[in-house]
């Protein structure tokens, strides 16, 4: 039997969930769970209605994104987990392309590329995400220069998890940043797979426009902290 895959979707006042939810109800791949944690909505739970006899619903106490995606884990059934902002929406295969790539490649960490798409779902920038071969050694390094990997795009083994620990509600904003360089330092690889297979949204409300100051105060935080020790992890390991 194929593995089983857990789609977190955290969900917060978002008048797109229902695009996001059937992305992920549509998916090939045929053993999956759809995992929406309502981080205390108070606009457009309507939307969830014609969904609720097909997924997971958790309502709890606003606490922001990083506390529903754990929330999300730890009631997650799959072995996988994949994570998918209520904005955006998975293409059909996205699932199944990765399950396929990482079993063949005994991967427990894959992340691909993506189309930046406006409220209309018109394509803005194709492959907006950074490109790179098939050589593990060019995602770390780029994390000398900056995040390179969409956390909606991700697909990885549940246990990683119990390794690394869950995403840290202290970085509202890049709590991902955050989980993706833990991995790193973890001694994990971040397969890229050279696909576009999710569509990242813009729009008025998102948070990547609203908090722009506070996102890259986080971002110097970070980097600040991670990468004297991921320099070191790469060019001088112990």
């Amino acid at each position: 039997m194929t593995p089983k895959v857990s789609i977190i979707i955290p969900f917060f006042n978002c008048s797109y969930v229902e695009q996001a939810i059937q992305s992920s109800l549509n998916q090939t791949y045929p053993n999956i769970e759809v995992i929406v944690v309502d981080d205390g909505s108070t606009a457009h739970m309507e939307k969830l209605a014609p969904f609720l006899d097909r997924i997971v619903y958790i309502r709890k106490e606003n606490g922001g994104t990083a506390t529903a995606l754990n929330k999300g884990i730890e009631t997650a059934s799959g072995e996988y987990i994949a994570w998918l902002s209520s904005d955006d929406y998975f293409l059909p295969e996205k699932i199944q392309k990765q399950m396929t790539y990482m079993l063949t490649h005994g991967a427990d960490f894959s992340f691909t590329n993506y189309d930046y798409i406006d409220e209309n779902n018109t394509v803005l920038i194709p492959w907006c995400g950074k490109r790179f071969t098939a050589d593990l050694k060019e995602v770390p390094q780029f994390f000398l220069q900056g995040n390179p990997v969409n956390g909606c795009t991700i697909l990885m083994k549940k246990e990683c998890f119990e390794k690394v620990g869950y995403f840290d509600p202290q970085w509202k904003y890049t709590h991902d940043y955050d989980m993706w360089f833990r991995m790193i330092l973890a001694g994990y690889d971040l397969h890229y797979i050279d696909e576009i297979l999710i569509q990242f949204r813009t729009h008025i409300e998102a948070g990547t426009r609203k908090y722009q100051p506070q996102i890259l105060s986080e971002v110097f935080q970070l980097e600040s902290k991670y990468r004297p020790l991921l320099w070191m992890h790469l060019y001088h390991p112990f």
